[in-house]
């Protein structure tokens, strides 16, 4: 059975805390398990999790502070630990080619996991995911060079029945119609449109570090979830924007005006002991889902929008 949902591993930005790891998501979608941002402690956070090692197929890096990487060694070790049977796709800013280089072999192992390494060395740049759908890449405005990515499901279509019933048309006749996109019933001509409706593909965001620009836009639109870094609150605006953060109620006013769904706020700085004022400064911004994100959590991808008949 087909799953989406994102499993948060740590919420930390820069330092641990003793509530929170370092970063780390996973996102379940289908027949890809992706690891986005391993920062350290990921590997042990995982054991807390459903997810396992073997289940990966993808892991993506924003860029290469070390809380969004310092548990690839631990991780990519665990890989081969496991004798992972398939190769696993890893996704980095093509810049930090040598820091990930580094990392992956930052200490002696044997390699038995095949990892295949495919940085990101453009604005835009698409990858095919496994099952279908489209794994996009926006460079984002950081000190660093630092990318967010998206998840892209094409649009699919539902048959209406009584569209279909009105014409005859059932049993085998319907993967026919589904599959030619026409289909003739007694002397006409019946398209597909005619008796089905679009149904909109789901779609997943992830932005970390980053000050407000264009792409967090583009990452962000229609996003059924969005996961974004919300690292300061509305009173250190000045410095979230002079070192490449966003405060809650960007991150907010972001998926308001980007039509999210559901918003995940994450990257908390450690100097804020409560939680629950990111919530309320989000909340001035977004009405919509809002969940201010905990270690060891999980967070379902909203079901699908209910396509209209007109």
């Amino acid at each position: 059975m087909s799953m989406r949902e994102l499993v948060v591993l740590g919420t930390a930005s820069q330092a641990p805390t003793r509530a929170r790891n370092h970063n780390g998501y996973v996102l379940r979608w289908d027949d890809e398990v992706i690891l986005f941002d391993p920062g350290e402690g990921s590997q042990r956070q995982l054991l807390h999790t459903g997810v396992t090692a073997t289940d990966l197929t993808r892991i993506c890096v924003t860029h290469f502070h070390g809380d969004h990487c310092l548990g690839l060694p631990g991780t990519i070790q665990r890989l081969s630990l496991d004798r992972v049977p398939r190769p696993v796709a890893v996704h980095f800013p093509a810049g930090g080619a040598d820091y990930f280089a580094r990392l992956r072999h930052a200490s002696s192992f044997h390699e038995t996991a095949e990892l295949a390494v495919e940085p990101i060395a453009a604005d835009g740049q698409r990858v095919a995911l496994r099952g279908g759908g489209i794994l996009e890449a926006r460079r984002l405005r950081h000190p660093i060079e630092t990318y967010g990515y998206r998840l892209v499901e094409p649009d699919g279509c539902r048959m209406l029945p009584q569209k279909l019933a009105a014409y005859g048309i059932a049993g085998p006749a319907v993967g026919e119609l589904l599959r030619a996109g026409h289909l003739d019933v007694g002397g006409r001509r019946v398209t597909r449109d005619e008796v089905s409706v679009t149904r909109p593909g789901q779609r997943f965001a992830f932005v970390m570090d980053t000050g407000l620009c264009d792409n967090v836009y583009a990452l962000a639109e229609h996003a059924d979830l969005l996961v974004i870094e919300s690292t300061f609150l509305a009173s250190e605006a000045a410095l979230a924007a002079e070192v490449g953060h966003l405060t809650a109620g960007q991150a907010a006013r972001v998926a308001a005006e980007s039509g999210v769904r559901t918003l995940v706020l994450t990257h908390f700085s450690q100097r804020y002991g409560d939680a629950r004022r990111f919530a309320d400064e989000a909340r001035e911004h977004f009405a919509g889902d809002l969940v201010v994100a905990e270690d060891l959590t999980t967070v379902p991808v909203p079901p699908r929008r209910v396509p209209s008949a007109g």
